[in-house]
């Protein structure tokens, strides 16, 4: 059996006791004490249901953001958890499931924002480093249409010769396989060092660039930290978009792109959007950015997604009916993660039933949560396209921010969505921590200023910044339409 925990709770997620929850609460119990209750609270505490089977932690989360974070801060920890308690490194899982948006409270959508805030500003204390033991390799990566481009560029960086471009700038929403990418370089380099290679690389994201920038200038160490990049073969840096509003990190960094890029090195990076889309950065970035191969992974079309379902499957030794596997191919069109949570979920609702899998369990189990994937572009994919653009995390859009920038991000939010999904008022509301009116009203609020071809106007570290309503729906606009060709 699946045993779903929860830190005040023996109950699956279908409201069912589950009689095996006892024995994995000191997991949860040593993960909080690794990472202190706040963040506890703020990512594991009803914003994600976590499951332990056959020595295999699968995490679901709310909405692909947290998993993201958690996948990028506490993956780590998590392990060490699991190890501490059972004396085994297990395999970690990191999928998506909207329905948990529901439990999500008020305080806790405002937590993680703070959070995010504070940590991406800098201050963050006692932060762990990227786990040596990246997860990700080529050989478990599923090409398709969408990103066949991103993968043969990451295939050719990896490999030891030149290559006609320098960087390797990779863009794509939440969970399409940006990450799995960016690993999948370290551990081919890693792999030829074992057996004779003499390449240095290192993988971190931009939020701990930022961290180790800082704690460096707070300890008179800063040459050491341009030491340890400066001379790297391979600099791979991940959420590039959180550089976002460091003016001194975005100058450190440049100082740092160009004297690796001129000693002929690789720099690989990755975003949630396309250089000229992210808000809040300076032109000389920008410009080093798109100096290179900037390329983009789309979410995968249904024949990829179908190729993917399989491979999960197999993984968690599921045995799934093939018109089964057609109808979530046909009928998700989000991420990889939401792929696996959905399947996740099926595996769990078969194993609690005692049935086999079915297409009329898969549409009774599943019938929530097709209801909000079920579109060529998703409410997830959207946040990403319009918090990168702005300069701030999809954290804002779900916590009870009023600020002018965030206010209105998060209205073009709601309006792009119920434009482009088949979501309704209160299903928008549902995920973005709003309720059915508020939704509606910023609604009208965008409607209005296109009508009237209002100025839009929000805040950046360098001042003020404004455009026209409809030009500005129009740039953002096109970027979902072309990820729906995509």
């Amino acid at each position: 059996m699946i045993v779903y925990l929860r830190e005040e709770t023996d109950m699956t997620t279908d409201g069912t006791m589950c009689a095996q929850a006892e024995p994995a609460k000191p997991v949860l119990s040593a993960l909080r004490k690794r990472i202190g209750p706040q963040k506890f609270n703020a990512w594991f505490n009803s914003s994600t249901s976590v499951s332990i089977k056959d020595g295999e932690v699968k995490v679901i989360a709310a909405n692909p953001f947290i998993a993201s974070w958690i996948e990028a801060h506490f993956v780590a920890d998590l392990s060490a958890a699991c190890n501490e308690v059972t004396g085994k490194n297990p395999s970690i899982t990191i999928s998506v499931d909207p329905a948990l948006s529901e439990r999500l409270r008020k305080s806790q959508r405002d937590l993680q924002a703070n959070l995010v805030k504070r940590s991406t500003n800098g201050t963050t204390r006692g932060h762990r480093q990227v786990d040596t033991k990246l997860r990700y390799k080529f050989e478990d990566f599923v090409t398709g249409p969408s990103n066949q481009l991103a993968y043969s560029a990451a295939v050719a960086v990896a490999r030891q010769e030149a290559v006609p471009f320098n960087p390797l700038f990779i863009h794509g929403s939440c969970g399409v396989g940006k990450t799995h990418l960016l690993q999948s370089i370290c551990n081919a380099v890693a792999q030829n060092h074992a057996v004779g290679g003499k390449t240095s690389w290192k993988y971190i994201t931009a939020e701990q660039f930022t961290n180790e920038f800082v704690q460096s200038l707070r300890n008179k160490k800063i040459e050491s930290f341009r030491r340890t990049y400066r001379q790297l073969d391979i600099l791979v840096i991940d959420d590039v978009h959180f550089l976002a509003a460091k003016k001194a990190t975005q100058e450190e960094f440049l100082h740092t792109f160009n004297t690796i890029s001129s000693a002929k090195k690789k720099i690989v990076m990755a975003s949630d959007a396309h250089p000229r889309m992210l808000g809040k950065l300076t032109e000389q970035l920008i410009s080093r950015f798109l100096s290179g191969m900037v390329v983009k992974i789309d979410p995968p079309d249904q024949k990829t997604r179908a190729k993917i379902l399989e491979r999960i499957a197999s993984r968690l030794k599921m045995r799934i009916p093939a018109d089964v596997l057609d109808y979530l191919s046909l009928h998700i069109h989000g991420s990889v993660r939401e792929l696996e949570g959905a399947l996740v979920k099926l595996s769990a609702l078969v194993e609690l039933s005692g049935r086999q899998a079915s297409l009329e369990m898969a549409r009774e189990a599943l019938a929530d949560y097709l209801v909000r994937t079920d579109s060529a572009v998703t409410l997830g994919q959207i946040e990403t396209m319009v918090t990168a653009f702005f300069g701030i995390s999809p954290a804002d859009i779900h916590s009870s921010r009023r600020t002018h920038t965030v206010s209105l991000a998060r209205a073009i939010v709601m309006f792009l969505t119920r434009r482009y999904t088949r979501m309704s008022f209160p299903e928008i509301g549902q995920l973005t921590g709003k309720n059915h009116s508020s939704v509606v009203l910023a609604v009208q609020r965008i409607e209005k200023m296109l009508a009237e071809n209002q100025t839009c106007r929000w805040m950046t570290p360098a001042g003020a910044k404004s455009k026209k309503a409809r030009e500005l729906l129009d740039l953002l606009a096109k970027q979902i339409e072309t990820s729906m060709r995509g």
